[in-house]
């Protein structure tokens, strides 16, 4: 490459990485959620809690010299890579202006800068979901050095979060599936490399739980989450109402309290608190969740499908982005007050950045570049477009939908689970119009 060509794609690159940390260097700090803290405080509590991977504390602790500021370039420039890579795989490549707009454009309309910008694993949902569909689709036209490193990324994201391991494992059985009908060597290797790559996810969720819980175990939160799900939806009363009084059921004396409202339950309870909360309740919930299913199939089949359908739309940007997360607040002061007040200081705790506004453009077309998803497959199948870009498609629309059950009918719908992993449409369908335009132009230049 010339040193012209390197020092666009470096300026190109600069200005990318820019834009998605736009968000924060606008705050004066990065942002932070309800859940940073709990990810923050694994290292120092040493003891595991529902839904707050280790791996990611971890990488919380290594950044906090430098005011978390280096995870931040980290989330940045990975989103940048894979996109390039994405690109590249796709004959896109060699065009760093090409890069920076799709970028620039992602920033505007989707919520990938509030992603990158933010101390949550949000963004890894996506990344794990673009990592593993090169592995296992796009392969052919990666180095092995960018295989090494995508399985690395596959690794780290599905350790992240045990949702996006579930959307991960969806997409690898329907990589398997289709293998059946594809039966191309560069697909099974494909494959291999997505095991591989899934099996070191999990093996590192273990290592890192063991290192600081000095036990092998498995992050909590599962079964629980599910049961939250279905007190939100009136099953929990049923079954009690149906069981009680059962002297193994500690909810039965208090069945008429409990709240209609999985977050209040879980995060806003006092008889939740009372009665030890995940550690006392957890066998319980667990109890009541399984026999739950086994008791009312069809009103659990009819729940969860209400509860995938609301979740594939939950997309809106924002959620928990607010001023009002205490719990967060402690856990830096505690663990490192040195940065209490640039925290303090940030526009996010003067309570100055509001979702309204943003939401008014970026719902809508995060609900029209997933309904664009089905004619862009159409598309492709009838080779109006190219096969690569329908198999991209394919993809998004089933990491979505993965998603969507795995977090709606599995634990409750929010906009948070949806908006992390819908920027994956928008993406999809710049591809689709970068291949329309190139083709365009191909057949007005063709003598």
């Amino acid at each position: 490459m010339r040193a012209r060509d390197r020092a666009l794609w470096a300026l190109a690159s600069l200005v990318c990485v820019l834009l998605l940390l736009a968000p924060a260097l606008w705050n004066g700090f990065p942002l932070l959620q309800y859940d940073t803290g709990g990810y923050l405080a694994r290292w120092y509590e040493g003891i595991l809690v529902p839904s707050r991977a280790v791996v990611y504390g971890l990488i919380l602790n290594a950044g906090t010299p430098l005011a978390f500021w280096p995870v931040l370039l980290l989330q940045s420039a990975l989103t940048v890579w894979i996109v390039a890579l994405t690109l590249r795989t796709h004959g896109l490549g060699q065009r760093p202006w090409l890069l920076l707009g799709v970028i620039a454009a992602l920033s505007a309309v989707t919520t990938l800068p509030w992603l990158t910008a933010i101390l949550l694993t949000d963004i890894f949902a996506g990344l794990g979901v673009l990592a593993l569909y090169l592995l296992l689709l796009r392969g052919e036209a990666l180095g092995g050095r960018e295989r090494i490193a995508l399985m690395l990324l596959v690794a780290v994201s599905a350790a992240t979060h045990s949702a996006t391991l579930a959307v991960l494992l969806a997409l690898m059985l329907a990589a398997v599936v289709h293998f059946q009908f594809d039966r191309r060597r560069s697909r099974i290797a494909g494959i291999g490399r997505g095991l591989l790559a899934l099996t070191l996810g999990i093996a590192l969720v273990f290592a890192a739980n063991y290192v600081v819980a000095k036990r092998l175990a498995w992050t909590p939160g599962g079964f629980a989450l599910s049961f939250g799900r279905m007190l939100q939806d009136g099953i929990v009363a049923k079954y009690l109402d149906e069981h009680c009084p059962d002297a193994k059921l500690q909810l039965c004396a208090y069945k008429d309290q409990l709240p209609r409202d999985a977050d209040v339950w879980f995060w806003g309870s006092p008889l939740f608190d009372r009665l030890g909360r995940f550690a006392g309740l957890g066998a319980e919930m667990e109890t009541i969740a399984i026999k739950s299913v086994l008791a009312y199939p069809g009103l659990q089949a009819k729940t969860a499908a209400v509860a995938t359908g609301k979740q594939l739309i939950d997309v809106r940007s924002g959620e928990g982005v607010v001023n009002e997360i205490w719990h967060s607040y402690a856990i830096i002061e505690r663990y490192a007050p040195q940065l209490g007040p640039a925290m303090r200081a940030a526009r996010q705790q003067s309570g100055e950045i509001g979702f309204a506004a943003i939401n008014r453009l970026h719902y809508p077309l995060a609900l029209i570049a997933m309904a664009l998803l089905p004619l862009i497959l159409l598309l492709a199948w009838r080779r109006m477009l190219p096969p690569d870009i329908g198999e991209l498609a394919a993809t998004v629309t089933l990491a979505l939908l993965a998603n969507a059950f795995v977090c709606g009918a599995l634990s409750n719908p929010h906009d948070r689970y949806g908006a992390r992993m819908v920027w994956l449409a928008g993406l999809a369908v710049a591809l689709a119009i970068a291949r329309i335009r190139g083709s365009a132009r191909d057949i007005a230049f063709k003598p």
